[in-house]
């Protein structure tokens, strides 16, 4: 055995039951506090920090090859092309149906003392309002400062008092709007300010009709005036239909949009289909899709979960799973069930909503396409249009599933559209109050290796503290009878290494 196993022997026998408890113990607590730190990173950034530490810094120092760079001038457009895709889909948008502020966000914060909308989501807003509302020749108007003052203010009640200082020295139809926006406890009340709003901005938008061609000035007024038009007007159709007043309302976004054919990113058309949709008008919807459900055109929730739902309204009152199971599917089924994959590709939060396996909130005043916020906004608004089509969300239970068999890599490559973009759920977290709501995540993320890893490790080595202090004598017995069985192959090793050597030469290294 010679002097090596001495050295073992001696080792093993100096350790006591209290250094084993120290060292379990002492093993249990880092791998903790390890496991708490990588729970906490995933939770925040979506991925391990080790498994981050050791691709960014470790690869490259071990000679790790960076094979993400294109190996020829067409996968090299191909990748600028999906690079250009995706910073656009990830471009939050204006919610086309957003609530008002004082009649129905404020009054939710009201009852639930909860606040609806994010600071990201209003400053968003207060951004929009100076693009649209504001222009360079407000300086020439005294009404028209205050307000251009006022839309940059963050307090609440400094902006209406703002809108009423404008108000008392000449009409002024942002100052209206913001009043409707925001001080209006109701639909009624805030119509009644729209309507006043859009004689005063109409008189405006004529005077600068005619003087838009006098210069740049003029120019950017008029651009200015027609936003404000434009929105009073379309507010004015909203507060229509949320008075029961439906076919009013189609009317008049229908003259909007014959009116101003060319503001197409206001997607008034998404108001139009969804109060089609009340009057059950299926023939008008289909036109309204033909013409913006184009290969050309940004597509959206609203523009493929309608198209799905029409497409399910014509089978879906009879479809069975197990008859179709029996018989196969029509053609009629089957062109539904390709445009529920095609709605669920685009946008796979929206089901969970439709389906009522998670509940809806408040829609955010801006969203993304393709994300939760859009899911929601989605939801909100056309779940009661979904349910009244009868059987349609039993089709939708039965089928949207088996999209994700067709996208097995859905971040890397789509199948009718391009490959999901990986920003939604950073850009969704900013949107949404996550305070109460959980953000939906797709595709969903498992737990990186390295967590369950620590996990298992922290328990275990808490498990031999706990029995070393319950039971030292025989844990000490069981740590020895471990060590030694892990030192017999080097017991083996130094054995045949002292039968080869010559002991006078062993006797040297030993020494040394």
């Amino acid at each position: 055995m010679g002097m090596w196993n001495e050295v073992v022997s001696m080792f093993l026998n100096t350790l006591t039951p209290k250094f084993y408890v120290a060292l379990t113990g002492t093993s249990s607590l880092i791998s903790g506090l390890i496991l708490i730190f990588e729970w906490w990173y995933f939770r925040k950034y979506g991925t391990s920090f080790i498994e981050q530490v050791s691709v960014s810094h470790l690869r490259p120092l071990l000679g790790g090859v960076d094979n993400s760079s294109p190996t020829n001038s067409n996968s090299s457009n191909g990748d600028a092309d999906s690079n250009r895709q995706s910073v656009s889909e990830c471009k939050v948008w204006r919610n086309p149906l957003n609530l008002f502020r004082g009649a129905e966000y404020n009054r939710y914060t009201w009852v639930t003392g909860r606040e609806p909308l994010t600071y990201y989501d209003m400053n968003l807003s207060a951004q929009d309002h100076q693009t649209f509302f504001t222009c360079d020749s407000d300086h020439l108007r005294q009404a028209d400062a205050i307000m251009q003052k006022a839309w940059r203010e963050r307090n609440p009640q400094a902006r209406i008092s703002a809108a009423h200082e404008s108000l008392e020295l000449e009409d002024c139809a942002t100052a209206s709007i913001l009043l409707a926006e925001e001080e209006a406890t109701t639909i009624v009340e805030a119509e009644k300010l729209f309507k006043q709003a859009l004689k005063t901005g109409e008189g405006c938008y004529r005077r600068s009709q005619q003087l838009q061609h006098h210069g740049a000035q003029y120019e950017a007024q008029h651009r200015r005036d027609t936003n404000v038009l434009v929105y009073i007007k379309r507010r004015l159709a909203m507060c229509s239909r949320k008075l029961g007043r439906t076919r009013e309302a189609v009317k008049m976004l229908r003259d909007l949009m014959k009116e101003f054919p060319l503001l197409s990113m206001f997607n008034i058309h998404e108001n139009l289909l969804e109060s089609l949709l009340e009057l059950q008008n299926y023939a008008d919807v289909q036109a309204v899709l033909a013409k913006y459900d184009d290969i050309s055109l940004p597509k959206s929730a609203t523009i493929c979960y309608t198209a799905a739902l029409l497409k399910a309204r014509a089978v879906s009152d009879k479809f069975s799973p197990e008859a179709a199971s029996r018989r196969g599917l029509s053609t009629a089924e089957m062109n539904a069930v390709e445009a529920i994959h095609r709605a669920v590709e685009f946008n796979p939060h929206v089901p969970k909503y439709l389906l009522e396996m998670k509940s809806v909130i408040l829609p955010p005043e801006h969203i993304l396409k393709r994300g939760d916020s859009e899911a929601i906004a989605y939801a909100f608004f056309h779940l009661q249009h979904w349910k009244r089509v009868e059987g349609a969300l039993n089709l939708l239970h039965c089928t949207w599933e088996g999209t994700f068999r067709m996208i097995p890599y859905p971040l890397e490559k789509g199948h009718l559209f391009y490959p999901y973009p990986i920003c939604t759920e950073t850009a969704d977290r900013e949107l949404l109050p996550t305070v109460f709501h959980e953000v939906s995540v797709y595709p969903k993320k498992e737990l990186p290796f390295f967590i369950l890893f620590t996990a298992g490790l922290c328990s275990f080595t808490a498990m031999l503290a706990l029995l070393t202090h319950q039971f030292p004598e025989l844990m000490g017995v069981f740590a020895k009878a471990f060590l030694s069985t892990l030192f017999a192959p080097l017991n083996f090793i130094m054995e045949k290494v002292e039968s080869i050597l010559p002991s006078s030469l062993w006797h040297q290294l030993t020494r040394i």
